[in-house]
């Protein structure tokens, strides 16, 4: 083969990249399509993946993936197939001593749990959900001395107090569709026919010579306004972020806060860009990485981050507002590392060994539907309780100091006391669960997910699965107001209990309790809506804050000229291209972030999802949450809302954890079988509220 020829074949191969692309597109939107009609056809009760399978080209096992429900009974451990428990010597058959100290959430007169522990090797033995085949893979710590050099920390990385102020960016406000333009405290008006990055750049510098480092987009979405030209919605934006920018570029980064290239995301992309021949940088951001506008002009946004800014600098005098609320919470949270003590050098890193398997292993928020059979084909109501501001009722306590690793027979060797103490501690523990024989309401502890879910939440009693999970929900499992659950110890995670996001959070949660009384309370109208919007943006810097600490593996994303296709990385994946431009990404792993602290939003999270089944109400010394609503009444869970068939007699005080009826629809309504129906229900049960609110 010739030179010639190579170049030839070469141009093929591209021609044929291309097609395959759309058709890769086109098929998985049409399987997309299929899996959707699948789930749907749940709620006939006679459904069964015997006769769904050969209708859709599917396996048995590929169709009781896509929908759980239709299993059939010889794929689920029944009560008879369940192995026996095999407890450890010397390990405890009951639970807790009544005597010892009982945890805040503990329920009232709970069952007495049963703990247990076992060699790691157990699990392999349990009976699965579902084939192995279809099963997600569960990591785990190795078996022994490989195992345990995972307990130690990064060498010379540790999260330490910063030397230097932030600097605060000159921001402008824009409304995309109308063009309407705030900066400081002008008001302008552009003229933008297509709202393509390129033209928003040339008016907004044309408009404010002096130039801009931020602009936040408040409405108009303009890297949508091409979405029904691409399969999916990332596509679109990438392809905006991508477009020609005449006198601009792709911003390479620079400074302390270097961040590289566009990122691409279906609702809140960041465009980076950085002028040609020059020194300038521009972020073009979406206000709703902050909050939702729900219909605010652009100056009443600049307000609120007026607002936002004056209530920070209340504790943090050298606060700045950055780009994102993650990016602004973790920088207040550095300022807020003890100079005094035990962590005056910082907190140290975990191994990236460890943080890999919390990566793995330590979902977030729950989010999960019921379908008939579950709960009725046609809901009496739907009512929707949301916890305020929950993620701040679960910061008072986080791991600290150096992991220790937990063996079955280490666990099994302690009394109940410390046991009990050390699933009420800072803990990430490989357990072996047994769903009760009589249980009739919602599974309790996440589960490696068949497919492509990432967790689901076991409920079919007699069902053993082994899965990871914090201390909050094994201790929920065990002592729920209904019947324990069984919980066999593999290995465990433990920490010493410390405080390292307390100060924060107090913080936060002052800023956010004066921002929500202004806008309860200010005369003003516009003002109150400020308020309301600042209170919101304190929330995304909290929620979005434990979110930065988990450190997810990074994924970049960057384009290269069409002309220089052999530039792109050998590893990357390509996600878009047009005729002049090849978008890609590619995974870089861990990064060697001083910050990464996922032992916290761990912990966290399962706190969070503990409490959307059980919580405690001190002040009303009364319990709230999901297993205190009747069997078959519950509808949904989203992160830190219930979706609910009746109304709740739940008490509510404004506080953080709190439950907030915020919704109400009033049945009947056919129940939601997709995430869209749910959302589309929850909007009209909000309206409908807010309807009788007025009212009355």
């Amino acid at each position: 083969m010739d030179a010639k020829t190579y170049n030839a074949a070469l141009s093929e191969l591209r021609t044929l990249r291309d097609e395959i692309k759309r058709a890769k597109a086109a098929l998985a939107k049409l399987e997309a399509e299929r899996d959707k009609h699948i789930t749907a056809m749940t709620a006939y009760a006679k459904a069964k993946a015997e006769r769904i399978g050969p209708a859709a080209g599917l396996g048995l096992a590929e169709v009781v993936a896509i929908a759980p429900t239709l299993a059939p009974a010889s794929l689920t451990a029944s009560p008879e197939q369940a192995e026996p428990a095999a407890t450890a010597p010397n390990a405890p058959d009951s639970g807790p001593d009544a005597a010892s100290p009982q945890p805040a959430d503990e329920a009232p007169g709970a069952p007495t749990p049963a703990i247990s522990s076992r060699p790691q090797q157990a699990a392999a033995t349990s009976t699965p959900l579902l084939p192995p085949t279809r099963a997600s893979a569960l990591s785990s710590i190795p078996e022994g001395p490989q195992g345990d050099t995972w307990f130690t920390h990064t060498p010379n990385l540790a999260s330490t107090r910063p030397n230097f102020t932030q600097q605060a960016r000159s921001t402008v406000f824009l409304d995309a569709a109308t063009g309407t333009l705030v900066y400081r405290d002008r008001t302008l008006r552009l003229d933008l026919s297509t709202a393509s990055a390129g033209e928003i750049l040339t008016a907004v510098f044309h408009t404010i010579p002096e130039g801009v480092e931020r602009i936040y987009i408040t409405a108009g979405d303009p890297w949508h306004r091409h979405a029904d030209q691409y399969p999916y919605l990332k596509d679109a934006v990438a392809a905006w972020l991508n477009a020609p920018t005449p006198g601009w570029r792709t911003d390479t980064g620079r400074g302390r806060d270097r961040m590289a290239g566009h990122f691409v995301h279906p609702r809140n992309p960041v465009g980076r860009y950085q002028r040609e021949g020059g020194e300038h940088h521009v972020e073009i951001r979406s206000v709703g990485e902050w909050f939702d506008v729900d219909g605010a002009d652009p100056a009443i946004v600049r307000d609120a981050f007026v607002l936002l800014w004056k209530t920070l600098r209340s504790h943090w005098p050298d606060a700045v507002i950055m780009g994102s609320p993650s990016q602004t919470g973790r920088d207040l949270w550095t300022r807020t590392i003890p100079t005094r003590g035990q962590f005056a050098d910082g907190y140290p890193v975990l191994s990236e060994e460890l943080r890999g398997l919390l990566h793995a292993t330590a979902g977030q928020g729950r989010t999960e539907l019921l379908t008939p059979p579950d709960v009725p084909d046609q809901l009496p109501a739907l009512v929707e309780y949301d916890r305020t501001f929950a993620y701040a009722k679960h910061t008072w306590k986080s791991a600290v100091g150096t992991p220790r690793r937990i063996t079955a027979a280490a666990f099994a060797s302690w009394s109940e006391k410390e046991q009990t103490k050390a699933l009420f501690g800072c803990g990430h523990w490989h357990v072996r669960v047994t769903v009760p024989h009589d249980w009739n309401h919602v599974g309790i502890l996440p589960a490696p997910a068949p497919g492509d879910r990432a967790w689901h939440y076991p409920k079919t009693p007699g069902t053993i699965f082994t899965t990871w999970a914090g201390g909050p929900e094994i201790y929920t499992a065990l002592t729920n107001p209904l019947t324990p659950w069984k919980i066999e110890i593999l290995d465990g995670i433990l920490w010493d209990d410390g405080k390292p996001l307390d100060d924060w959070s107090k913080k936060l949660k002052d800023c956010w309790t004066r921002l929500t009384t202004q806008a309860t309370m200010h005369g003003h109208e516009n003002q109150r809506t400020a308020a309301h919007l600042a209170s919101r943006a304190v929330r995304a810097i909290l929620l979005y804050g434990i979110g930065s600490f988990a450190q997810r593996p990074r994924i970049v994303t960057g384009t290269t000229p069409r002309t220089l296709e052999r530039d792109v990385p050998a590893d990357a994946e390509i996600i878009g291209f047009d005729d002049q431009t090849i978008t890609w990404q590619r995974p870089t792993g861990f990064a060697r972030d001083p910050h990464a602290h996922p032992e916290w939003a761990a912990g966290i999270w399962s706190a969070a999802r503990a409490a959307l089944l059980s919580q405690r109400m001190r002040e009303d010394n009364t319990y709230v949450g999901a297993l205190h609503a009747p069997p078959g009444t519950v509808i949904a869970f989203r992160t830190d809302a219930l979706y609910l068939t009746a109304p709740q007699n739940w008490p509510y005080h404004g506080q953080p954890g709190d439950y907030l009826h915020k919704g109400h629809l009033t049945g009947p309504t056919p129940a939601p079988a997709t995430e869209e129906d749910l959302l589309a229900l929850r909007d009209a049960g909000r309206t409908a509220l807010a309807q009788t609110s007025s009212e009355a």
